[in-house]
């Protein structure tokens, strides 16, 4: 007998799933994990390149010219590599460009850094120096090939800094003006290096001394300061050398307590910044001094006398040469005789005949008189 079989209750076999096959529903929220994404071979050569450039700097650059721009005296017939102009067209830069990092790496070879182009073919690579060693090279400015670019790369280098600095600011007055007006630090530092300058340019320093004179805020600033310095100096002059010039013109030896009192004005002179006006200070130490030596002089019976014949004498010599000036040899008096002439040298006659009879009669109530 047969029987039949209902399939539907017949126990199906269900297939085992092995670990690698297992799905697992991640929590609700979360992103499925996922492997590492598989590297990209751009990115892998641009971290190649960087890698490079950050251990070479510009020498990687500088060997890719040097190995494929043909030297000077080659025909395209001789070698594989072509012209400065042709790599920057295929570069999409400048010729002058190029012709900078050639330039930077022929000067390198002269110095045994790097092989001469000669030896070099297209995708050759060498054992590049360091980085910081292409600055001493390389200039990025064609304008340091002219005498003043040389100039200027010497000068900055003096100073510690990158000749390529000071290029890009010698070509850009402009930007150089606005950091001037805009910034006061960048203003001194300016003031500084032109005082530097004018001491070496003859020309530079009449240029700068008619602009002051031709500016009335310059000028009145100018003529302040000199006074200024005019009675620092005055004040120095009495603390170093311990002599003093009276009003009369005298120099004498100044006493120690005003020589003190100069040392004590000039130490607070001297303890100003530079930035700080020093008219005020000055003044007050000058008009100090000035009224010291006025009372030495007069404290001082034999000084007191001698100053007076002294200030007599010199105000005679003044008069005289005055007078000696009013001469009639080569003029006709009448032509511009006046009344009030005559006057005047009549009164002048009064004058000179009351201090001779003055001088006179004290010679006569001198010692010598009895």
């Amino acid at each position: 007998m047969t029987l039949a079989t209902d399939l539907s209750e017949t126990p199906v076999e269900t297939p085992v799933e092995t670990p690698a096959e297992m799905s697992v529903e991640p929590p609700a929220g979360t992103l499925p994990a996922t492997g590492p994404a598989p590297l990209s071979d751009l990115v892998a050569r641009d971290a190649r390149e960087f890698g490079v450039y950050a251990r070479t700097g510009g020498w990687a650059f500088g060997l890719m010219v040097a190995r494929s721009v043909r030297p000077g005296g080659q025909s395209a017939d001789e070698t594989p590599k072509v012209s400065a102009k042709e790599f920057a067209e295929l570069a999409g830069c400048s010729p002058e460009r190029v012709m900078r990092y050639y330039k930077a790496w022929d000067r390198a070879a002269d110095d045994g850094l790097v092989p001469h182009f000669e030896e070099l073919a297209p995708g050759q690579e060498v054992e590049l120096p360091d980085a910081e060693v292409w600055l001493a090279y390389y200039v990025s400015r064609s304008s340091a090939a002219s005498e003043r670019g040389t100039a200027i790369a010497e000068a900055a280098e003096a100073e510690g800094i990158r000749p390529t600095k000071a290029l890009e600011v010698a070509e850009n007055p402009t930007a150089l003006r606005a950091a001037i007006l805009a910034d006061p630090s960048t203003a001194r530092a300016a003031r500084a290096a032109l005082l530097d300058r004018i001491k070496e340019d003859p020309d530079l320093q009449t240029e700068l001394a008619r602009d002051v004179v031709r500016t009335d805020d310059l000028k009145k600033a100018v003529a302040s300061e000199s006074r200024s310095a005019d009675r620092i100096g005055y004040v120095r002059q009495i603390a170093e050398s311990g002599q003093i010039k009276t009003p009369a013109g005298q120099t004498v030896d100044a006493p120690v307590e005003l020589r003190q009192e100069a040392e004590r004005h000039l130490s607070l002179l001297d303890e100003l910044d530079d930035d700080e006006d020093s008219g005020e200070w000055a003044s007050e130490a000058y008009d100090t001094m000035k009224s010291l030596v006025v009372e030495t002089v007069e404290a001082d019976p034999e000084l007191r006398v001698q100053e007076r014949r002294t200030k007599f004498y010199s105000s005679l010599q003044r008069a005289t040469r005055v007078f000696e000036e009013l001469t009639f040899d080569d003029v006709d008096a009448q032509e511009f005789y006046e009344d009030d002439m005559v006057q005047q040298l009549e009164e002048l006659q009064q004058a000179i005949g009351s201090c001779i009879a003055a001088l006179r009669g004290a010679r006569g109530a001198g010692p010598e008189a009895g």
